[in-house]
């Protein structure tokens, strides 16, 4: 039952038959390992371990390596990235970029290079959402003007094309969602690019194809592809499924 008190308290007495703070933890701990449960010390140690920038580096971490082999350079960049497992073996387990490390024989682009590496892994274990970096990188354009990549996904610029390789990582890891068509586009996809062979009278293994979609088409500004073609008076993207007609 509570008490109000309205009164200063000017003076206290402890019961005589109050038993000590330690006697008092010790019959907890008991009733708990009676219970089965762990002790509340153990429990309040027992904590999620989350990314932070103060998190040492284990001795071996698990790493993915990706080839880029662009227009711009005769020899390919590999990039490099190393996980580290935060609660393993539990059911928090995570799989977290930690670094992430740029080689070519190029030496042209080695002191941005290295800075932008040593920028990312920063980044990386600073935890939180570091899912941001992949549209900050693919955001750079190259005055020069960019390039298609096989498959006919146009790129911006170096930089972006390391977004895009990070990206890629991300969704390996599980750390972004990876976004597929379903059954219906895939039909609907398969449809439009029979009807505009049929009529443009361009064959499957016509080697007038640019990696996989048409010679003649166009830029996709949804998916940065190479696949936009006119079906039925509408255009049509033959990769991601995108129609000016809905």
């Amino acid at each position: 039952m509570a008490i109000r008190i309205d009164k200063k308290i000017v003076n206290y007495r402890v019961r005589a038959d109050a038993p000590p703070a330690s006697e008092t933890r010790e019959r907890e701990a008991q009733a708990q390992r009676r219970a089965g449960s762990p002790p509340r010390r153990e429990r309040e140690t027992a904590q999620v371990i989350q990314m932070h920038e103060r998190l040492e580096r284990p001795e071996m971490l698990l790493g993915s390596t990706y080839k880029i082999k662009t227009p711009l350079s005769e020899h390919a960049l590999y990039v490099t990235i190393n996980d580290i497992v935060l609660n393993e073996g539990t059911e928090h387990e995570l799989r977290r970029p930690f670094e992430v490390f740029i080689n070519s024989k190029n030496m042209e682009h080695f002191q941005w290079i290295v800075a932008l590496t040593l920028i990312i892994s920063a980044v990386f274990r600073k935890g939180g959402d570091v899912t941001f970096l992949v549209d900050e990188l693919r955001s750079v354009f190259d005055p020069r003007g960019g390039y298609f990549k096989r498959g006919g996904k146009y790129m911006p610029s170096l930089v972006a094309e390391i977004g895009d390789a990070i990206e890629s990582h991300m969704r390996h890891i599980g750390l972004l969602t990876q976004e597929s068509l379903d059954d219906r586009q895939r039909e609907l996809i398969a449809t439009k690019r029979r009807e505009y062979e049929a009529v443009a009278g361009v064959r499957s293994v016509d080697e007038s194809r640019i990696e996989g979609f048409p010679a003649g088409a166009l830029l996709c500004r949804r998916c940065d592809t190479k696949a936009v073609v006119l079906t039925d008076g509408c255009m049509t993207c033959l990769s991601c499924g995108d129609s000016k007609c809905g």
